[in-house]
């Protein structure tokens, strides 16, 4: 049996690679040979170990000393040891950054172990013969993907190989890697990967639109294909493909939902879905973003703050305010509470300019009060709270700009589109919904946007997106 150092207390220590950290494993050697415990999650998670979840397990054994393997840099976690034999490893960081270049190694007998941060890249050479190199990964290689390397003999990262690599035994897919210089670095969010469900509305769209746009690799999912109402379907996604699930999905027809059937289809999207979510991103360490709405308050208090209590008026709202309520249960959360959403689809502005197409002269409600919100700002917003890391929680965002009622913006939207806003008629809400059926309505839907402005993101003013969307004729998109 090869000798090397046992010892009996479990050690993790950073390195000069940010993210890197290096395991000394307890190994309980007597006549019979060793013991050691390679991966115990509670243990290692207490001393500082991220919680990165594995999916599967792989072993490289070598039969020769001088096998030499790497220098790849995979969109994954690892966790490397090894079962038998000895190696030297060495780790370049190759993700962009202050420490783009950073190089450590040290030998790996079966008392080490380190953990390999995502865009880090991996490398090793055996020292010794039957060396089984051991390795947990938190994502599943892709015959499709295209992956960062480096050459093993790259000047001027300078990796002092024990034996030289004119010696060693390399394969010719290894021995073709570029050099640091031809290498473009891995960006902090390229290795995330995002589900965005619900992405057949508004606001999905847009976020499909931003998301690749910022370095994410993005999948969008919604009706009739994924349900995230059905519990055993949301339980049977391959969640390990994803980092973070932005929930977009809603049942926003209000007056609908006052109905028996709208009432069930409104709880199954906007409370039952949610907790689903809720339960995978707990399940499997995700950053869940959830789109919650206005409607969770009662619209008695002038401006809306993120920790008002919420006090819904109709069955939409409640259903929103049950979905976030289970969306609380998530550690690694952004609930992002919005209102008056208008992007690529059926909205009040696109209505609103049809109708002064047509000639038709509308009465429209006077009492209610809040901002628009352009999906191009609303998706930048959600991005933003992504790439700063924001303190989890919850974050008003809509346009900012004083309130106005639906009866002041339909009037801009007539003169916007060179029509005479006196054609526009202001209407109480009982009156307009006199003899009909109507949910009740927040009167003021104003929200407070001092949080997120406070992380750096300040919305553009409602009435400049308002007049860009209608020169457009489509989406405006934030620059």
């Amino acid at each position: 049996m090869a000798e090397f150092q046992t010892g009996s207390t479990l050690k993790v220590s950073p390195t000069p690679i940010p993210g890197l950290l290096r395991l000394d494993l307890p190994v309980h050697a007597d006549n019979r040979g060793w013991f050691k415990e390679n991966w115990q999650r509670a243990k290692m998670i207490a001393l500082g170990l991220p919680d990165f979840e594995p999916v599967q397990h792989n072993i490289s054994f070598n039969a020769d000393v001088g096998v030499t393997r790497g220098i790849h840099a995979e969109p994954w976690d690892k966790f490397i040891s090894v079962a038998t034999g000895r190696v030297f490893g060495a780790w370049v960081d190759l993700r962009a950054g202050d420490s783009f270049g950073a190089v450590y190694s040290c030998q790996v007998d079966p008392g080490v172990a380190i953990f390999v941060p995502r865009g880090v890249g991996n490398s090793y050479q055996t020292l010794e013969p039957g060396t089984a190199y051991s390795y947990l990964v938190n994502a599943h290689w892709s015959p499709e993907a295209s992956y960062t390397n480096l050459s093993l003999a790259d000047e001027t990262v300078a990796i002092d190989w024990p034996i030289g690599l004119a010696e060693a035994t390399l394969s010719d897919k290894d021995k073709s890697h570029p050099r640091l210089a031809d290498v473009t670095p891995i960006a902090p969010t390229a290795s995330k990967r995002v589900l965005v469900v619900g992405s057949n509305g508004q606001l999905g769209r847009e976020l499909l639109r931003q998301l690749p746009a910022a370095g994410y690799r993005v999948t969008g999912v919604g009706r009739p294909d994924f349900d995230i109402s059905d519990a055993r379907q949301v339980s049977q996604l391959d969640w390990s493909a994803y980092d973070v699930v932005i929930n977009a999905a809603a049942w926003t027809d209000v007056d609908g939902a006052e109905t028996p059937d709208g009432r069930r289809a409104c709880w199954l999207t906007n409370a039952v879905g949610p907790a689903n979510l809720a339960r995978a991103a707990v399940t499997h360490d995700l950053t869940l973003v959830h789109l919650s709405s206005d409607y969770v308050f009662d619209g008695s208090r002038a401006m809306h703050t993120e920790d008002e209590p919420p006090s819904p008026l109709g069955v939409y709202g409640q259903s929103k305010a049950a979905g976030d309520a289970a969306v609380a249960s998530v550690p690694r959360r952004y609930l992002v509470r919005t209102g008056w959403v208008v992007g690529d689809g059926k909205n009040f502005v696109r209505t609103m300019a049809g109708l002064a197409a047509k000639g038709v002269d509308p009465a429209v409600v006077d009492d209610q009060f809040g901002r628009l919100t352009f999906t191009a700002d609303l998706a930048a917003g959600i991005i933003h709270l992504l790439e700063t890391n924001a303190e989890f929680g919850c974050y008003n965002l809509t346009n900012s700009g004083d309130p106005m009622s639906w009866y002041q913006i339909a009037g801009l939207i007539y003169q916007m589109t060179g029509h005479d806003p006196g054609r526009v008629s202001p209407v109480s809400t009982e009156r307009y919904f006199a003899g009909r059926q109507g949910a009740p309505r927040p009167t003021n839907s104003t929200l407070d946007l001092a949080k997120i402005a406070a992380t750096g993101f300040v919305p553009a003013p409602a009435i400049e997106r308002l007049r860009q969307y209608l020169a457009a004729g489509s989406p405006v998109h934030r620059v």
